[in-house]
């Protein structure tokens, strides 16, 4: 993220004047107080801020007279803004485009206020192109002004290596199967001159005519069977290279940090992994089959052409360079653009239908399917709009250029019946020239719609290679080491927040000794969820350090690391499968026995051997066919089965009645012992065995105690408690209190 922006000479000068000779930090503040664009900066020096604008400072003030700074977000804008003399104030207003950036300012501007040490982790990247400035494609890094081709290109074939011996045998069967095409028009000459219409002073040749139709024979039949093996060939080259890419974006996706994939939509994701890459499919085949057939026949017909009658020749190119400049306006004004939108409506309408379809027990339970049909039909309406704009535009292109690569054919049969009656030219010669010149205007007719699907497959390679080079936010270091963990784990000064300019975690500092069950209590937001992340490395600190057993979990493998922590989350997945390939899913070689002790743990084997199939039993989707509190016990189930030495519980009884949740409790009681526990619960009540409660308030551990201890200081925990009570007591005690 860019904080120090270069100033213009004259507004340097006044930024210096206001500030100081050193300008720390320099950002633009592009909109006036009254929202009118303005090429403004917000410039910070030592102790001072000044906003300039056109070589003037319109506002300076001691960083130290207000406090509170913030970036407030609006409607399609952004306003800065601080407390001064306790009354708040507008500092810049900015467009959206810089709300980020000025995250970071505020910030900034309140520790320099403070006195603070600054802490800003200046590693966010922007979402637009380095080069030109302008806006990237929705989670990707490519930019469609900047896209090149040919390095497009150049990276499919690096990929295509693997395959290059068949891709080598298809290009020889390419090359195989040109050169007897073109021996064609040479046998339909003899076929003239040799027998049917031969030259004034010959006479018809009968074994001239049976070697004339022998030859067109063969050649029809030996091209047709080289077509055959050209396209078997090419579509297992293809299908094999798509196949690679494919395994290329899900073993990428598997690696990348959780931060990257929670911020993308799932139906984007699969698009690259599907269809992205089944387009890739599609342009090889055709590339090394269609294209570099139409480019050597274009070639090596108009080479034959220009040998026989390079007058005529030229004639029949006329139209080409016509036809060549009309696409390449067309395209580079109006089409490209079309693409890149249908592309984006496509993206959109995928991911709206995964939500959908995922959702669709809360469509149909809120009764609002006519709502979703509608907004169906306005991302299906938007769709076709944006392809029929296309595609009327290449209604009219098509008769054009079909026009303009016709008119040549018209002129050769005008100039060569003249040479013809000139006695210049035999009809033999007229029919091979035409059969050449046929030759040449298939490919540029072919040719000049080309740019149509390369324009798809090159977003498709981008938007695919865009995947694959994306780097994973949290990387093994080079001496990274498997370690045994005992359960220990310190956290010293930790600050994390998932924009680094908004921390979410503060300063936390304290230690879960090996054995202990630690409960996390506060307010939503206050960080509980955030910190059991952490602990699972699915994100890297932004300051500090989380040590396991006097270890840095940053120098531990990140599959080690997970192998021994059990995680049962909030939200419960379950895979399509039998139960107990559920259960298994954490210890793949666990016996059956082990699945079943497992399960016994989490008091769900009595449920399971009641189902007819028992542990054989195949759950639907995300196991639909259980109810909520069997299927988090499956999830504990799996939690447990890998005997790991932490277990982490984010509220892994919010979905249980309160017997099973008593149930439930009493096996934790036995799973958790000995063994480091860190437990959010969303019912304070089933905390109260846990050796210790952190109480979290905006990040930071505001009380530490057990559950009495918590309860004699009357402080958050306590007010806690008693909201809690007070929201479950009966609605007939509620009324009679009221009374009294």
């Amino acid at each position: 993220m860019n904080l120090n922006f270069m100033l213009a000479e004259h507004d340097l000068l006044a930024a210096q004047q206001a500030v100081g000779e050193t300008i720390v930090y320099c950002v633009p503040a592009d909109l006036s107080l009254a929202g009118r664009r303005m090429p403004g900066f917000l410039v910070i020096g030592q102790d001072k801020w000044a906003y300039v604008e056109d070589g003037e400072v319109r506002e300076s003030r001691l960083i130290a007279e207000a406090s509170n700074y913030k970036i407030v977000p609006l409607i399609g804008n952004a306003v800065l803004e601080a407390e001064v003399h306790h009354t708040k104030r507008i500092i810049v207003r900015v467009t959206m485009q810089h709300a980020a950036r000025y995250g970071f300012i505020a910030q900034i501007l309140n520790d320099m206020a403070a006195e603070r040490r600054i802490r800003i982790f200046n590693n966010e990247e922007e979402s637009v192109c380095v080069k030109c400035g302008g806006p990237l494609v929705h989670g990707t890094r490519v930019c469609p002004k900047c896209m090149s081709k040919a390095a497009a290109f150049k990276r499919l074939f690096m990929v295509s290596q693997a395959h290059w011996k068949k891709l080598a045998l298809g290009l020889v069967v390419l090359f195989a199967s040109s050169g007897i095409s073109l021996t064609g028009p040479f046998f339909q000459k003899l076929l003239i001159n040799g027998s049917l219409q031969p030259p004034a002073g010959q006479s018809a040749d009968r074994n001239m005519f049976y070697l004339a139709i022998a030859g067109m024979l063969l050649v029809l039949v030996l091209g047709e069977l080289l077509v055959i093996s050209r396209g078997r060939i090419m579509a297992g080259v293809s299908s094999g290279i798509a196949a690679d890419l494919r395994k290329m974006v899900f073993d990428k996706t598997q690696q990348l940090s959780l931060g990257f994939l929670t911020s993308q939509r799932a139906g984007d994701i699969m698009n690259r992994i599907t269809s992205d890459t089944d387009r890739i499919r599609h342009l090889i085949q055709e590339l090394c089959t269609t294209a570099i057939f139409q480019l050597i026949m274009l070639v090596s017909a108009s080479y034959l052409l220009f040998h026989a009658d390079w007058r005529l020749a030229v004639v029949v190119l006329i139209p080409a360079p016509i036809v060549a400049l009309l696409h390449r306006y067309i395209w580079k004004t109006i089409l490209w653009k079309l693409f890149h939108k249908q592309w984006r409506v496509y993206d959109k309408a995928n991911s709206f239908l995964h939500d959908v379809l995922s959702g669709i027990r809360v469509v149909k339970a809120f009764g609002k399917e006519d709502r979703e049909i509608k907004r169906f039909r306005d991302y299906n309406s938007e769709f076709a709009a944006a392809t029929v704009q296309s595609e009327r535009l290449f209604s009219i292109l098509s008769p054009i250029t079909n026009y303009l690569i016709e008119l040549g054919q018209y002129l050769v049969l005008m100039i060569g019946c003249g040479m013809i009656i000139g006695k210049q030219m035999n009809i033999g010669e007229l029919i091979q020239f035409s059969a050449y010149a046929s030759m040449i205007f298939g490919p540029i007719a072919w040719l000049m719609f080309m740019p149509r699907w390369v324009a798809n497959a090159v977003i498709s390679i981008d938007r695919v290679f865009s995947v694959i080079d994306e780097q994973p936010e949290v990387l093994d270091v080079e001496v990274s080491e498997n370690h045994p963990i005992q359960g220990t784990i310190s956290f010293k000064d930790v600050i994390f927040g998932y924009k680094t300019y908004e921390p979410v975690l503060k300063q936390l500092n304290f230690e879960v000794k090996q054995g202990e069950m630690i409960g996390l209590v506060g307010h939503s937001g206050s960080g509980k969820s955030t910190l059991i992340n952490l602990v699972s490395r699915f994100y890297d600190v932004t300051e500090g350090e989380i040590l396991i057993d006097g270890v840095d979990i940053r120098s531990i493998k990140q599959e080690d690391l997970r192998s021994q922590i059990g995680v049962v989350l909030q939200e419960t997945f379950l895979f399509t499968g039998t139960i107990m390939e559920n259960i298994r899913y954490s210890k793949p070689d666990a016996s059956h026995e082990e699945i079943i002790q497992a399960a016994r743990v989490a008091n769900a084997h009595n449920f399971i051997i009641n189902f007819p199939d028992g542990y054989d039993t195949m759950l639907d989707e995300n196991g639909n066919n259980l109810s909520g509190g069997e299927r988090q016990r499956i999830a504990i189930a799996r939690a447990v089965l890998n005997n790991p030495r932490i277990l982490i519980l984010d509220e892994a009884t919010a979905s249980l009645d309160i017997d099973t949740e008593m149930a439930i409790q009493e096996a934790l009681q036995r799973v958790t012992k000995n063994r480091t526990t860190i437990a959010i619960a969303h019912r304070l009540s089933t905390l109260r065995h846990a050796d210790r409660l952190l109480v979290l308030e905006k990040g930071e551990v505001a009380e530490v105690g057990t559950h009495t201890e918590l309860l004699e200081k009357k402080g958050i925990y306590y007010n806690l408690i008693h909201a809690q009570r007070d929201m479950t007591k009966p609605k007939v005690e509620q009324s009679a209190e009221s009374i009294a």
